[in-house]
């Protein structure tokens, strides 16, 4: 008999952990209701605990400015920024102009809405080991050559086409083909250290470094300084249609008054500026012609 009573207890006790968990589920799939988290990131073309306090400092600020809840997200490199903006799972991302083309491309109604003021006239610089004599482009024939990021517009594309109006096939005209260093702090520090004779990257982290003393000056030097021409920005895709009606703007607005409102917020020193600025998909048209010229885009 009280065998008989322990399993029926046990299956009472059975049934109710069951409907129990049927609830549970319910209210699970009820609370998929729940605002949803606008995720923003950036290309890493900086050190990874600095990305970390500069994106974390805006996600702050502009959680306080509009009442969302934002979130930065860490990416491996380049491509997984320009993806995860494709696929929706990245919602405010700061690109190069390179990366920005090749990701406002790839989805519909996506804008460029606001940059650094110098972003308007950026330059790539070449440094070169001193003692080689390296003085002009052309000097750089058979020499030991590293870019930054393969998709990096200021640490690889404006400075191959540069190198191509000087007659120089990156290809074919260093010795050995060209490395692609992944980021631009990485790559004073290889010339630097010897690994290779020369290399470009984005002039603000260049100065950066100097005036930080991260650089030993003694060892490598900038010969070169390129024209000028549009680079980094932020760009959104369509927020108003999974965050409500003017989310775009408002982004737009609180990116445009970080300055004015928190002008020490990391996200300025990380980005090497004192605000941002507006911006528009057009001012990447040319970047779009060289990688087109080049074959980056097809």
């Amino acid at each position: 008999m009280k065998k008989i009573i322990a399993l029926l207890m046990s299956l009472a006790m059975l049934f109710s952990l069951t409907a129990c968990s049927g609830k549970d589920d319910s209210n699970d799939t009820a609370s998929s209701g729940e605002a949803p988290v606008l995720k923003i990131a950036g290309i890493p073309d900086q050190e990874v605990s600095e990305m970390e306090q500069g994106f974390n400092d805006l996600a702050t600020y502009l959680s306080e400015k509009t009442g969302l809840e934002v979130e930065y997200v860490p990416v491996a490199d380049y491509s997984a920024v320009v993806t995860g903006f494709e696929r929706g799972d990245i919602h405010l991302a700061w690109f190069g102009g390179l990366t920005g083309v090749q990701a406002r491309n790839m989805v519909p109604d996506a804008q460029a809405i606001a940059q650094g003021p110098r972003d308007e006239k950026f330059h790539s610089v070449f440094i070169a080991q001193k003692g080689l004599g390296i003085k002009s482009l052309e000097d750089l024939k058979g020499k030991s050559f590293t870019f930054g990021s393969e998709s990096s517009t200021s640490g690889h594309l404006m400075p191959r086409y540069f190198l191509m109006e000087s007659g120089i096939d990156a290809d074919s005209d260093f010795d050995g083909k060209p490395n692609y260093s992944g980021s631009h702090d990485k790559t004073y520090t290889l010339v630097e250290s010897g690994a290779f004779n020369a290399g470009a990257l984005n002039e603000a982290v260049w100065e950066g470094a100097v005036e930080e003393n991260k650089v030993d000056l003694d060892k490598v030097e900038a010969f070169y300084t390129t024209p000028d021409f549009y680079d980094y920005n932020w760009s959104v895709n369509n927020l108003d249609d999974a965050f409500g009606e003017g989310t775009n703007e408002k982004i737009k607005q609180a990116l445009l008054s970080i300055g004015d409102e928190q002008p020490d917020n990391y996200i300025l020193k990380l980005l090497k500026t004192d605000k941002f600025i507006e911006a528009s998909n057009d001012n990447y048209d040319a970047i779009e012609k060289v990688a087109k010229e080049i074959g980056i885009i097809k």
